[in-house]
């Protein structure tokens, strides 16, 4: 039997927001911590005011509050006073200007981590665009890294939100926590985290950006070995319209590849992948080749071998047929201390403990303002409705005025 997941015991605030916000407080709460997200109280009058496309609320629970209300905020004050961890996405000044700012919290707690995360970097003085509003793709762009996306001739290509939002947010901040955490096992006292999206891509993008001064990557956007430029790092469509993804850099690789294709002995593993002049030829011979197959041919043809070719496959396909790898796993597994499962027959360590959830990670459900919370409140400090906590226009509110 494993033990609890390495986070258990752990306390997160998530004040609620969208995207690099609620996927870091995801992977802690995946990983055991007890995650109370902190939504606005809605009213008769008006839509529910908790984030409609956070669908990253798994072992999560939730309370609504008014931080304008002197009473909603004096009970986020005393859950920061029992707090392990703060998560703040907003911009800057918002939290400070409604005095629940790390000044006030950190000095309250001392032992809390405050992890705040913006888009762009928060310092005026090092950022011209501290003050503006953005989103993924603009982060990306002034990051550097999204100048390196795209094919020859055609523009830049955002890759979804993935990279802004989720890598160099989420995660990243995430990564900041528990190195803060860690000191505080030293140290006894939290920190003020800080992330932002411009940075966490940009260190996201170090290896292109040494690669920049290198032959690997030194020509324009879309001509270079690992973005498209080179045949032999591509995908290729397949009989049926589906594609086919080869990745055959180190030449044994590559010579496996032209064997799977049928290609052996035409020169191509000899060394005429090299000339670049010949790459708009080979590009097309291995087009042609791909197309004559359907893409499961395919993947017959190069199961169990080393040519670095593989099935394109599609969420929808994966969630349809485990068999091409398409459960949903913990992105890490802890042997000891594995996280909360996904799935929901989890039998062993790389699938975490516990009895996973409906949808196994294709599916996610809102998660509405003050569900779970009461509960929370109760295992956090014993509180209960009527004694310690009212319920005030849709918020919670503290029934006493907290010690400072």
């Amino acid at each position: 039997m494993p033990s609890q997941p390495p986070l258990t015991g752990l306390k997160v605030l998530e004040l609620a927001g969208l995207a690099p916000g609620p996927f870091a407080g995801l992977l802690l709460a995946d990983a055991g911590a007890s995650v109370l997200r902190i939504d606005r109280p809605s009213s008769p009058s008006s839509a529910p005011s908790s984030p409609a496309t956070d669908l990253l609320t798994r072992n999560k629970t939730s309370i609504a509050l008014d931080l304008k209300n002197p009473r909603g905020a004096a009970l986020l004050l005393s859950l920061a006073r029992e707090a392990d961890v703060l998560i703040d996405p907003y911009r800057p000044g918002v939290l400070e200007a409604l005095g629940l700012g790390p000044s006030v919290l950190c000095r309250l707690n001392p032992r809390l981590v405050y992890a705040r995360l913006t888009g762009f970097r928060r310092d005026a003085s090092s950022s011209r665009f501290s003050a503006m509003a953005g989103h993924d793709i603009n982060y990306l762009a002034v990051s550097g890294v999204l100048a390196l996306l795209g094919r020859k001739g055609q523009p830049p290509t955002p890759p979804g939100n993935l990279l802004g939002d989720f890598a160099g947010g989420g995660v990243m901040l995430v990564l900041g926590v528990l190195m803060a955490l860690l000191v505080r096992e030293r140290s006894g006292r939290g920190q003020v985290v800080e992330g932002n999206m411009v940075d966490g891509v940009g260190y996201l993008g170090s290896f292109a950006r040494f690669a920049l001064k290198t032959p690997a990557w030194d020509r324009e956007r879309g001509e270079n070995l690992l973005d498209s430029g080179c045949p032999w790092y591509e995908c290729y469509e397949t009989k049926d319209g589906k594609w086919m993804a080869v990745g055959a850099l180190e030449e044994r690789f590559f010579g496996e590849l032209v064997r799977g294709l049928g290609l052996a002995g035409q020169g191509w593993e000899e060394g005429r992948r090299y000339d670049r002049g010949q790459w708009p030829e080979l590009r097309r011979v291995l087009e042609e080749a791909f197309g004559g197959k359907t893409r499961d041919e395919w993947e017959r043809v190069f199961a169990g071998t080393d040519a670095c070719c593989t099935p394109v496959y599609e969420y929808g396909e994966m969630e349809r047929d485990r068999g091409k790898e398409g459960d949903q796993r913990p992105a890490v597994t802890l042997r000891e201390t594995p996280w909360l499962a996904v799935r929901k027959d989890a039998e062993n360590a790389s699938h975490g403990q516990g009895p996973g959830v409906e949808g196994e990670g294709y599916v996610g459900r809102p998660l509405e303002p003050g569900h779970g919370g009461e509960e929370t409140l109760k295992e956090w400090l014993g509180w209960s409705k009527g004694k310690q906590f009212d319920v005030e226009e849709g918020g919670l509110v503290l029934k006493e005025k907290p010690k400072l």
